[in-house]
Formats: C-alpha cells, structure tokens, sequence
C-alpha cells in the first residue's frame, strides 16, 4: 500500500517531468509573447470590465453578476491565500537548478495557481449567468493556465487545482445564492 507521503512525492515527480515538457515550448518566441499578454489577461482586470460591460449595457442579470463574480472573488482569495501560505510549494525557478523563468512572479510560492483560479472563476461566473454562449471562456481561461506553465512560474499540477478551485468556488457560491 502506498503512503500518503509517497504518493504525493510521486505526484510531485510526473509533476516536474510534465512541466520539462511543457517548459521546453520556451524557445518559440512568438509562443512567449502570447503566453505573457494571455498571463497579463488572467490578473483580475477583465472580472471588473465585465461586469461593468454588462452593468453599461443594461443587461437584465447584472445584479446576480455582481453577487456571483464579489462573493466567489472574495471566497476564492481566502482559500487562496491560506493555500498559498500553508503549503509553500517553491516554484520551478527556486526548486530547479539552472531554471530561469519568462515571467516574475508576485510571491514564492507555486500552489495553487491564482491566474488559474482566478480566470477559471470568471468563466465559471459567466457559465452561470449566461449559459451555453459563455462557456467558450474556458477557452480562455485554459490559455491563461498554460501560460503559466509556458512562463515558468507553475508547474501544471499547480495551474489544475487552480482550475478547480475557481471553478469549485463558483458552483458552491452560485448555490448558496440560489443560482444553480
């Protein structure tokens, strides 16, 4: 029987050989570029745009947008955070020897991904809302995550629970506001 331990330790490995692979994709410029303007996309200005996109537009569901997109957003930096500094997993660039990421990150720590969560959450929000139409913005948010792992700053293991963590935090919100 495999101990828990081991088995994170495992998961820790197929972690960092996945990200080899992925990182290596750091050679194509033009790939680079698109990585750093789809991470830029996923720091939190579009989930203000939105809302007030709709808010100027008249659109009947503004106000559950609102509740949704604020009380998921604020849920979803508690856990965040307290994931963040609870588990201190070191990004590739402080675990690896000789790796240099393509992008600075805002703190040391890689678990969980909150570009991941965070773009996640926004499609989630908006699958809510608005349906079938929105959920081409996983789309998007499942380009913000990869550009994490292309930038260097997550492994994928990281940018996955992120994914999950917005996306989980949404439903859960959507359910207490009776949305779901």
């Amino acid at each position: 029987m495999i101990r828990p331990m081991e088995m994170l330790n495992r998961l820790n490995d197929y972690d960092r050989q996945l990200f080899a692979i992925v990182f290596k994709q750091h050679e194509r410029r033009a790939l680079i570029l698109l990585s750093r303007v789809l991470s830029r996309s996923g720091e939190g200005i579009l989930h203000l745009l939105i809302p007030a996109a709709a808010w100027l537009l008249g659109l009947p569901e503004t106000g559950e947008l609102f509740a949704l997109i604020l009380l998921s957003f604020a849920l979803e930096r508690c856990l965040h955070w307290i994931l963040k500094n609870t588990l201190q997993r070191p990004r590739p660039q402080h675990a690896i020897p000789g790796l240099r990421s393509l992008a600075t990150a805002s703190n040391q720590f890689s678990f969980p991904s909150g570009h991941s969560s965070r773009a996640f959450l926004l499609a989630t929000v908006l699958a809510v809302i608005f349906g079938e139409p929105a959920v081409a913005m996983y789309l998007w948010a499942g380009t913000v995550a990869l550009s994490r792992v292309l930038l260097g700053v997550h492994y994928p293991g990281d940018v996955l629970a992120g994914a999950v963590i917005g996306s989980g935090i949404v439903i859960f919100t959507a359910m207490l506001l009776g949305l779901a």
